[in-house]
């Protein structure tokens, strides 16, 4: 006979173990995490490139039912944040809930007996609730290069490191420039006999406040939670003032770019090379990055840099689009992942059919981030724009579990074999009003092509607002927002 749970959460990392502690928090055990790895951390257990660390503060990106006093320094690095979802799992509690090695093969929606059938790694189960808390940052994005499988030397993407290829005496081409880059470009660049960087656009850089968290101060935060919890907040309401910035005032932004310009000038004296460094876009167009040891790095003597995307591979020759070669024993990829078009969606099949990929053909939407018509009971921890430019993306996540829980509490008080499905005017409303927003903030017109934006230039990805709108948005479910739906008929394992 076919298990069969309540709720089905996909995915380990942040979004799938706070969603599991917020069920046992709910007084909800019958449920199952299903992962596909073999170990918690999702992004934070893939991403282990020299150099890994989070561009948010720990304080901040921590959840706030699991505060953490011990946080090493201002700006943990992964091994740090990795350890911490491991202590969240075992102090709530969650391992038994989690089956290891089960990567979701596909889900479809019975509509007669209204669950989900799920195929995953481990087996078949069904389900009345399923949250996807895969992640955006889960499948790394390889660009389809010509030559590449030629290539005689070593390849791969920066989440997927190859610890047991020795980069030490190599000529070493990192492609691309985003968050992953700037890191692990300072993390190999001391080894390497050469490092050639392929920068198809250039990313505004800020100093990194960053500093070891000293013993008195970790001391107070265990001692004084009061201490630790305005911390926090002064880090909240410091990025929720800056919202405005983004997302109303974009001209405003020039005084940032100068800061940025100056912390250039610093590492960088070629005047020459300060013009490849700077962006021809506004502050805040791509997600704006944090660095003290990014451009000293670039100007090291076995550093090159190429100012143009990677075009070709011929052999061990690396061929950028304006012409320029370089020679290279391993390619490290830092360009990113599968955000707007997510292959869990490819695996999820709806009411109709058609699946969740199909039916995102013209831009990903969901209702307050969270759901998708003609997909009951489906829900998406870091949904269809719920990014965020400038904050914590764990406040999100909190705020779609208030969400969770409200849904299943109006499951149940709507009784008996009940399924919610969004309503297609619903989700229309929502994202047309989101799209509206969106025009004006600097995400779309900051003059940039992003990963905030999809194949078709749509704005998929951000939140346009300040994590406190989105917790209010989020706070409660409103039934007329949904379709309720009733089996068509009792099927005989439900009767008894």
């Amino acid at each position: 006979m076919t298990e069969h749970v309540r709720v089905a959460v996909i995915g380990a990392g942040f979004g799938g173990l706070g969603a599991a502690v917020r069920l046992r928090r709910e007084g909800v055990t019958d449920f199952v995490v299903l992962e596909r790895a073999g170990a918690v951390g999702g992004t934070w257990r893939d991403n282990t490139y020299p150099g890994c660390a989070c561009d948010v503060p720990s304080h901040l990106y921590s959840f706030s039912f699991a505060p953490n006093p011990e946080w090493p320094r201002n700006f943990s690095g992964q091994e740090h944040i990795r350890a911490y979802l491991e202590r969240v799992t075992d102090v709530f509690g969650l391992r038994s809930h989690i089956r290891f090695n089960s990567e979701v093969r596909a889900l479809r929606w019975d509509t007669e007996r209204l669950l989900w059938e799920i195929d995953a790694g481990g087996g078949a189960l069904t389900a009345d609730v399923v949250v996807s808390a895969t992640g955006p940052l889960a499948d790394p994005k390889v660009p389809d290069v010509p030559g590449l499988d030629g290539f005689p030397g070593k390849v791969f993407h920066s989440s997927r490191w190859d610890h047991s290829y020795d980069l030490r005496g190599k000529r070493v081409a990192v492609i691309g420039t985003g968050a992953s880059a700037i890191q692990l470009v300072p993390g190999v660049q001391p080894d390497v006999r050469r490092l050639t960087l392929f920068q198809r656009t250039p990313p505004w850089v800020l100093p990194r406040a960053d500093r070891r968290i000293t013993a008195a101060e970790r001391w107070l935060h265990t001692r004084v939670p009061a201490t630790r919890a305005l911390r926090r907040g002064v880090l909240w309401g410091i990025r929720e003032m800056q919202v405005n910035l983004f997302t109303k005032w974009p001209d405003q932004l020039g005084w940032i770019e100068g800061l940025a310009t100056a912390h250039m000038a610093k590492a960088i004296k070629d005047p020459g090379m300060r013009a490849l460094l700077t962006p021809d876009y506004r502050i805040g167009c791509k997600r704006i990055l944090l660095s003290n040891d990014y451009y000293p790095a670039l100007a090291q003597p076995n550093v090159d840099l190429v100012p143009s995307g990677l075009a070709a591979v011929r052999g061990s020759t690396l061929v950028a689009a304006d012409g320029t070669e370089a020679e290279a024993d391993a390619i490290v990829f830092g360009t990113g992942f599968r955000v707007t078009d997510m292959p869990i969606a490819e695996r999820v099949t709806g009411a109709a059919g058609t699946t969740l990929a199909e039916e995102w053909k013209d831009g990903m939407a969901a209702l307050r981030g969270t759901t998708a018509a003609g997909f009951p009971n489906f829900l998406t921890v870091i949904g269809p724009n719920t990014g965020l430019g400038n904050s914590s993306m764990i406040l999100i996540i909190e705020a779609q579990l208030n969400y969770l829980a409200d849904f299943l509490r109006q499951l149940d008080v709507l009784g008996g074999r009940a399924a919610l499905d969004a309503r297609p005017s619903a989700v229309r409303a929502w994202n047309r009003s989101l799209q509206q927003r969106l025009e004006r903030t600097v995400w779309n017109s900051g003059g940039c092509d992003s990963w905030y934006l999809d194949a078709e230039g749509r704005n998929t990805v951000v939140w346009p607002g300040s994590t406190g709108e989105f917790r209010r948005v989020t706070r409660r479910v409103d039934l007329a927002e949904y379709q309720l739906l009733r089996p068509a008929r009792i099927p005989a394992e439900a009767a008894r």
